[in-house]
């Protein structure tokens, strides 16, 4: 922004002479505003010194505690070669390539039977009807309070003689991540505008023929990025399925951890971090990429994180 200072107008000359041109107004410049600079107060010459000198001491500081761990790892024997030398054995990687199949295959499986659970439960909350409504609450209530974890043990020693480790894990994850999803299939028909519900019941149609042939199409294509999300947290809490051994890649990878032949804890944790974040960062990568495509569009996009304790797995997955 700028400012001119007014200046006074040239008096005519009595004897004819042109008045001399006035002056052009001197432009004075104001400091440019950013919205940085209106939280808080531009530093000074002082002030970037002494966030200079703190920021090397802290950076100091940091690569002196990294020196430390790094030092401790390295006496235990944690860090050495030969702590990663299980990874290059074939049986190894079968047993850990297996594992991770029946991981993904929990998963898949638990969030297919998920989607069914969520449709149907959504359904019953939706529900004109009393009797149908209120068992449907319930039930999703129950399941989405309950811990995970807890879910998975109770499962386990109540019904584990029929179900194995496998099936009670895939049971707890289908319960507590379909109750979720019915809440996000609940916001995501409540998000379709409420004309085109009322341009279905104008034309004739009940209520079940609004819901398939109108609101259910058009809600899927805002619950797909949330839908994708929540698939990223059941992946994340097949490895609860380590309380009951089931056979998991992390209870496959704890066996070798364990064992006092390789005893790679460090190793072990590393190579699992980088399994899961891979998978993890993949599907939350196509359900940014899905959200962002519905917003061009201008629709609108459930959100997980705006449906109260959804995706957080219960008190173990944080």
């Amino acid at each position: 922004m700028s400012q001119q200072t007014a200046q006074p107008a040239p008096k005519p000359d009595p004897k004819g002479k042109k008045a001399p041109k006035a002056k052009k107004a001197k432009r004075v410049r104001q400091p440019k505003v950013s919205q940085s600079s209106v939280l808080f107060d531009v530093p000074g010459p002082k002030a970037r010194r002494r966030n200079l000198i703190g920021g090397i001491l802290a950076g100091l500081a940091i690569a002196y505690v990294l020196w430390l761990v790094l030092r401790l790892l390295y006496e235990r024997e944690q860090i050495t070669w030969d702590k990663w030398t299980p990874f290059a054995n074939l049986g190894i990687i079968r047993s850990l390539g297996e594992a991770l199949g029946l991981t993904l295959l929990a998963a898949v499986v638990s969030i297919a039977c998920a989607l069914v659970f969520g449709a149907v439960f959504a359904a019953g909350r939706l529900s004109d009807h009393r009797w149908l409504r209120w068992p449907s609450i319930a039930i999703v209530e129950f399941f989405r309070a309950i811990p995970l974890v807890l879910l998975i043990i109770f499962l386990f020693i109540a019904y584990g003689n029929v179900t194995e480790r496998f099936g009670a894990l895939v049971i707890a994850l289908t319960l507590y991540n379909g109750s979720v999803l019915a809440e996000i299939f609940r916001a995501g028909i409540l998000a379709v505008p409420r004309g085109q519900g009322e341009a279905g019941y104008a034309i004739g149609l009940r209520k079940s023929g609004v819901m398939i042939r109108i609101l259910v199409p058009q809600a899927i294509s805002t619950m797909l990025p949330a839908i994708i999300s929540q698939c990223v947290v059941a992946l994340k809490d097949t490895a609860l399925g380590l309380v009951i051994s089931a056979p998991d890649v992390v209870s496959v990878a704890r066996r070798i951890a364990i064992n006092p032949q390789y005893d790679n804890i460090l190793a072990v944790g590393l190579v699992l971090a980088a399994i899961f974040i891979a998978i993890n960062y993949g599907l939350s990568r196509l359900a940014g990429w899905l959200e962002a495509r519905q917003r061009r569009k201008g629709r609108a996009v459930v959100q997980v994180t705006n449906i109260p304790d959804a995706g957080m797995g219960g008190a173990a997955t944080g």
